[in-house]
C-alpha cells in the first residue's frame, strides 16, 4: 500500500492532527479523514495516535491510502419518497423505521439499498457502506436527509453542516410542559458508561459539545410540541438533551418510558432542512408534513382539549 509522508512545519504547529489533514487533502470530510485515523491509515512519527493530538514543528505524519474496495451491497426495489434530485445531490424523506446504512444485523431494506436502486450515481467518500450519505438520522425519526451524487459535492454539503450553514429542523412531542418558550441546551455529549448502545451527557473534560436550540410550538397540559434546531450534530443528540432537561420524547424507549399512544419510536421528525446549492450557490429550503402517525396522536391530544 503506497504511503505519503508529511513533515509538519510552521504552519502546522499547535493544530489538531485530523485539521491539519483536512487542509491538505480538502477533497476528503473531516469525518473521513478521522475515520482513517481511527483504522491505522494514518501515523504520526510512526506511532498509532488520536485524532486531537496537537501537532510539533518535525512531527512526520504517513498517511497510507485507502484500498479501492467494490461496493457489494445489493440495490434494493424499495419506495422511498425523493423530494429533490439533481445532478449532484437529492433529498429524501426517511419513513420512521427505516435503517439509513446497512450495519451488523441490518444488513438489507435500508435506505442506502434503495438510493442504490433508484439513483444512478452517489458519493464514495463515506465509504463502501454510506454511499451518498451526508449526515444521518437515527432508525425511528423520520424526515429530510441530504443526499450527495458525487464526492466534490459531498465535501461541500460535510462544509456546510460543519460551518452551521446548512441548518436542520426538526419537530418533537416531548413529555411534561416546558416552562420557558424557548432556549438554548448547551452540554457535552459522550458513549454512556452504563449502556454502550446509549448516549449521555457528561462532564465538559468528557466527549464532545452540544448545542441545541428549541421553541415551543404548543402545549398540551402533559405534553408539549416543540421544534428544535441543530447547532452540532452529535449522535442521538436532541433525544439526550430532551431527557437532560425532563421532558423525553414522546415514544422514545431508550431514553423515555413507554407511551400510552402504541408508538413504534419517538415523535421526532425532521421537517426542515436549509443549505446553499454548491453549483449553483442558491439558498435552498425543503420541509416536509409530519408524518400521518405523528399528525394522528396530535389530533388526539387536540380532541381531549375541547
Amino acid at each position: 500500500m503506497e504511503k505519503q509522508q508529511i513533515t509538519v512545519n510552521k504552519n502546522g504547529e499547535g493544530q489538531r492532527l485530523d485539521v491539519f489533514l483536512s487542509s491538505i487533502f480538502n477533497e476528503s470530510t473531516r469525518s473521513h479523514l478521522n475515520n482513517m485515523i481511527k483504522n491505522g491509515y494514518v501515523l504520526l512519527n510512526d506511532k498509532l495516535v488520536k485524532s486531537g493530538i496537537k501537532l510539533k514543528i518535525g512531527d512526520v505524519i504517513s498517511v497510507s491510502n485507502y484500498e479501492t474496495k467494490k461496493l457489494d451491497l445489493s440495490p434494493e426495489d424499495i419506495d422511498i419518497d425523493i423530494v429533490y434530485e439533481d445532478d449532484d445531490l437529492a433529498v429524501v424523506n426517511k419513513p420512521q423505521g427505516m435503517v439509513v446504512h446497512p450495519a451488523n444485523g441490518n444488513e438489507n431494506n435500508t435506505l442506502v439499498n434503495a438510493l442504490l436502486f433508484r439513483l444512478k450515481h452517489l458519493s464514495s467518500i463515506n465509504g463502501v457502506i454510506r454511499p451518498g450519505i451526508v449526515h444521518r438520522i437515527d432508525k425511528n425519526t423520520s424526515g429530510l436527509l441530504l443526499i450527495a451524487k458525487n464526492d466534490k459535492f459531498h465535501v461541500e454539503l460535510s462544509k456546510q453542516i460543519q460551518n452551521k450553514t446548512c441548518h436542520r429542523n426538526y419537530i418533537a412531542l416531548c413529555n411534561g410542559n416546558f416552562k420557558d418558550d424557548s432556549g438554548t441546551i448547551i452540554t457535552n455529549i459522550a458513549r454512556s458508561k452504563k449502556d454502550r448502545k446509549q448516549m449521555a451527557v457528561c462532564s465538559d473534560s468528557e466527549g464532545k459539545k452540544a448545542i441545541t436550540h428549541y421553541n415551543v410550538i404548543k402545549r398540551y397540559g402533559d405534553y408539549t410540541l416543540v421544534e428544535f434546531s441543530l447547532e452540532t450534530g452529535r449522535t442521538h443528540q436532541i433525544r439526550v438533551h430532551a431527557k437532560h432537561i425532563g421532558h423525553c420524547i414522546v415514544g422514545d424507549d431508550v431514553y423515555g418510558t413507554k407511551n400510552k399512544f402504541k408508538l413504534n419510536g419517538q415523535l421526532l421528525h425532521a421537517y426542515k432542512i436549509e443549505f446553499k446549492h454548491p453549483t449553483t450557490n442558491k439558498n435552498m429550503t425543503f420541509t416536509c408534513p409530519l408524518p400521518e402517525y405523528f399528525q394522528k396522536v396530535l389530533n388526539k391530544l387536540n380532541n381531549n382539549k375541547k
